[in-house]
């Protein structure tokens, strides 16, 4: 009989320890993906500019042609600057269903082919979801070149929108590894395009979530339960 307790109770100990360490792994997971995600910073450029812009959310857009800021600037070559202040209403109705102010679409940096633009970011370590904002006002449907983003071509041959219109373009999933996000606009000739200067009017970097902390505990507090039973 006492064998059989000693047994049981030895049973129900280490059961309980197990369950411990289950929790104590679930909550440093947790912790973990939250403190690189606090640690991943959230950036926006707007091309053409000195300096920053204030949206209608209150959103600070960095002048896209500075250099060596706390959150990036260009590097290598400095772009080149271009502005017409007018959209077309449909473009303008993007934008606005988007949630960008329109003054953000009508100045680019640009680079003279076969210059480059390329842009670091200070993002931090992490995965981030970038958004491209482009407003097309000199070479409408004719203005080709690659998007490439951690040495990754993310969009290649692009060739931008007509006349006054814009472009909203998303990437989700990009990995930074060394803390710096690179981006580069290189014209392309693929493209069959007759303007190679790439350009951009905005670039917004958000921090994405790799692991969903309250998921992960939640799936783990299930395996718990199914243990208990």
């Amino acid at each position: 009989m006492f064998t059989f307790f000693t047994i049981f109770y030895n049973k129900e100990k280490n059961m309980r320890r197990s369950l411990f360490l289950i929790v104590l792994l679930a909550v440093y997971v947790a912790v973990t993906v939250v403190h690189d995600a606090s640690a991943a910073e959230e950036i926006r450029v707007w091309g053409g500019k000195v300096d920053d812009f204030k949206d209608s959310d209150g959103r600070i857009w960095h002048g896209g042609q500075n250099e060596k800021k706390e959150w990036g600037g260009w590097i290598e070559k400095l772009p080149r600057i271009a502005e017409v202040q007018n959209l077309t209403k449909d473009a303008e109705k993007l934008a606005k269903k988007e949630g960008y102010d329109k003054e953000l679409f009508y100045a680019v940096s640009w680079a003279s082919f076969p210059d480059v633009v390329k842009v670091d970011l200070n993002t931090g370590k992490g995965t981030f979801n970038v958004t491209y904002l482009v407003g097309e006002h000199w070479s409408p449907n004719n203005r080709g070149f690659d998007i490439i983003i951690e040495d990754e071509i993310v969009e290649e041959e692009y060739v931008t929108p007509g006349n006054n219109e814009i472009d909203i373009i998303r990437y989700e999933g990009i990995e930074v590894k060394d803390k710096v996000m690179s981006l580069e606009f290189a014209g392309n000739p693929k493209t069959g395009a007759g303007d190679l200067n790439a350009m951009f009017s905005g670039i917004e970097v958000i921090p994405a979530l790799a692991v969903d902390p309250k998921a992960k505990l939640t799936t783990t507090w299930g395996a718990l339960k199914d243990n208990r039973q």
